[in-house]
């Protein structure tokens, strides 16, 4: 079974990715009302994937992004390299007093029946500045870019991010880069840049020049405007919502050649029922199901997708690739913060139905 995408054999990256660097500030278990310390993890949706494919699947990654020159923006430029990610930025300089900052996202893992919470400071971020012109696409992609991604939740900081995902997909598309795209719809970001209407309109825009699209049954709604399923799912693991949008996903944007997600059922905060489905060049497929410990839930549905990514990148059948997608997000819940620990070799055995025993 072909994927149907025109993949690079090569390229100075196979992977680049385009999104806001952010640090994530966890105090594990404690709610932050009571929180004496906590440990910082450097985020990102855009960046984990980046992050993931170097780091656990050794890919050459890049990440073009904003970068504040203040100690925060240092202390997450020395995680950038300490992950294997090739830096493209934008540099702001910091006034000393209000920014631009690097945002912050605040996020306890919460414990058994009590959920995590988070919330951000997003004030002033050096991320939403960002606009068409300011990185060179010309010279980026002459290089040998394979892969291009973004994410909704860049789309939706400012008018300009929008503008130039829309402008970096074009220049992708160009140069013959495979382009993903992660819907992540946020709903209060885009309240905050003129609401649903304008979401679609602009997400619209960046998909007509996508070939891989990430996201669950409400992001294909809200997102792309497609009218929900007549199917009703049976639980949180059916795949039949998410594959009764398809065709209409498909008949609005005729180039798309993927559409994934994950399937996850929360039974408490420490305990969920795990899966993943993708529709892939016109058939549907749905991985095995396995039943999570979670030590941090957060970043799964990037590990997810860099998982998958990696699998179509290195021309797995697409069914491994699915497997291989599931099977790095799983593991990635039982490590702390957003971004991976696990090695490709880890992966591929659980993927091949390995097991929790002790390894001697």
């Amino acid at each position: 079974m072909s994927s149907g995408l025109n993949i690079r054999p090569d390229g100075a990256l196979d992977f680049l990715s385009l999104g806001a660097l952010v640090h994530r500030l966890d105090p594990g278990a404690i709610p932050f009302r009571k929180a004496t310390e906590w440990a910082i993890h450097v985020s990102g949706g855009e960046f984990n994937t980046a992050a993931n494919l170097a780091d656990c699947f050794r890919l050459q990654t890049g990440i073009a992004s904003a970068m504040v020159d203040y100690p925060i923006g240092e202390l997450i430029a020395e995680r950038v390299r300490a992950m294997g990610v090739k830096p493209i930025y934008k540099r702001f300089k910091h006034d000393g007093v209000r920014g631009p900052n690097m945002a912050a996202v605040y996020s306890d893992r919460g414990q058994g029946v009590r959920g995590p919470v988070v919330f951000y400071n997003r004030a002033h971020e050096a991320g939403a500045l960002l606009r068409p012109g300011d990185f060179d696409w010309k010279a980026i992609f002459g290089a040998g870019v394979r892969w291009f991604h973004s994410g909704g939740i860049f789309a939706a900081l400012s008018e300009t991010t929008a503008e130039l995902i829309v402008e970096g997909m074009q220049a992708a598309k160009a140069a013959g880069a495979v382009t993903s795209f992660d819907l992540n719809y946020r709903e209060k970001l885009w309240n905050a840049v003129g609401g649903h209407a304008r979401a679609l309109g602009v997400v619209e825009r960046i998909v007509k020049s996508v070939d891989v699209l990430v996201g669950n049954e409400e992001d294909l709604q809200k997102g792309l405007g497609i009218p929900g399923p007549e199917v009703a799912a049976k639980s949180k693991l059916d795949p039949g919502a998410f594959f009764g949008m398809i065709d209409r996903v498909v008949a609005q944007h005729p180039q798309i050649k993927v559409v994934a997600t994950t399937l996850r059922e929360v039974h408490s905060t420490n305990r969920h029922s795990w899966g993943a489905v993708a529709w892939v060049n016109g058939k549907t497929l749905v991985s095995p199901t396995c039943e999570l410990d979670v030590l941090d839930r957060v970043g799964g549905g990037d590990g997810f997708a860099s998982g998958f990514f990696y699998g179509l990148l290195t021309g797995e059948p697409p069914e491994e690739a699915l497997k291989l997608g599931w099977a790095h997000g799983a593991l990635l819940a039982t490590f702390p913060g957003d971004t991976t620990m696990a090695t490709v070799e880890q992966v591929r055995a659980f993927a091949k139905g390995g097991s929790a025993r002790i390894q001697r």
